[in-house]
C-alpha cells in the first residue's frame, strides 16, 4: 500500500477524525502518527482542519490545536458561524470541506499519495478529483462501528481503505498514559450538516 519512494500527505478532518476514534474507544496520540507515517514514505506535510468558535474565552480544543502547530501539523482553523434552528435550538456550524479540497489540489504536483482521515461522503469527488490527476488515495475511517463511520461512495473511490481501528496500537493513545493525564478533545460534528451542538463545548 505505501512505498518508500512516494511522497505522501496526511489531510485529518479534525472533527471526523475525533469521532470515528471516540466510537472505536480510543484517543488519537498525534505525535505516534507523524512517527507511523514518517517510516511508511516521505511525509512531506500532515494538515489537520478545525472550526473554532472565536467569542470563547477557552475552548476545550485550543490545547491540541496549539500543540499540533508546534509538532509538525499544519492546523488549519476559521471560525464557526452561529444559527437558530427551527426548533429554537443554537447551534454552530463549521464545515473545513473547501478548505481540505484547495489545498490537497494544490499539492497534486508534488505529493504522490494523499492519506485522507475522514468518512465523510462529500469528498468522493475530491478523490476522485485526484485520482484523475494520477495520484494515489487512502481514506482512514471505520466499519467497525454501527453504523459505519465511512461513507459507502467515498470507501469504493479509495483506492485504499484503512480501519483505523487496525491503526489503534501504531498511533492510539497509551491507556495508561491516557489515564495520568487528560485527554485532549476536539469538538465532535454530526457528519450529516457539521453542526455543533451546545453541550459540545
Amino acid at each position: 500500500m505505501f512505498d518508500q519512494r512516494e511522497k505522501i500527505a496526511l489531510f485529518v478532518d479534525g472533527a471526523n477524525l475525533y469521532a470515528t476514534s471516540r466510537s472505536l474507544g480510543f484517543d488519537i496520540d498525534y505525535k505516534k502518527m507523524l512517527k507511523y507515517f514518517q517510516k511508511q514514505a516521505y511525509l512531506l506535510r500532515a494538515y489537520y482542519y478545525t472550526a473554532l468558535i472565536e467569542d470563547q474565552e477557552y475552548s476545550s480544543i485550543r490545547p491540541l490545536i496549539d500543540w499540533l502547530d508546534y509538532n509538525g501539523y499544519k492546523v488549519v482553523t476559521k471560525p464557526t458561524k452561529e444559527f437558530t434552528d427551527s426548533s429554537g435550538r443554537r447551534k454552530v456550524k463549521g464545515n473545513m470541506d473547501i478548505e481540505l479540497a484547495v489545498d490537497a489540489l494544490e499539492l497534486v504536483p508534488t505529493v504522490d499519495h494523499f492519506i485522507l482521515f475522514s468518512g465523510d461522503g462529500d469528498f468522493r469527488s475530491l478523490v476522485e478529483a485526484l485520482q484523475r490527476k494520477g495520484r494515489k488515495v487512502s481514506v482512514i475511517s471505520t466499519v467497525s462501528t454501527q453504523p459505519p463511520m465511512i461513507a459507502d461512495d467515498l470507501r469504493r473511490q479509495a483506492d485504499h481503505f484503512i480501519d483505523l481501528v487496525s491503526l489503534r496500537k501504531d498511533i492510539g493513545r497509551d491507556p495508561i498514559e491516557r489515564n495520568e493525564r487528560p485527554a485532549i478533545l476536539s469538538p465532535q460534528v454530526d457528519d450529516d450538516d457539521d453542526d455543533f451542538e451546545d453541550d459540545d463545548y
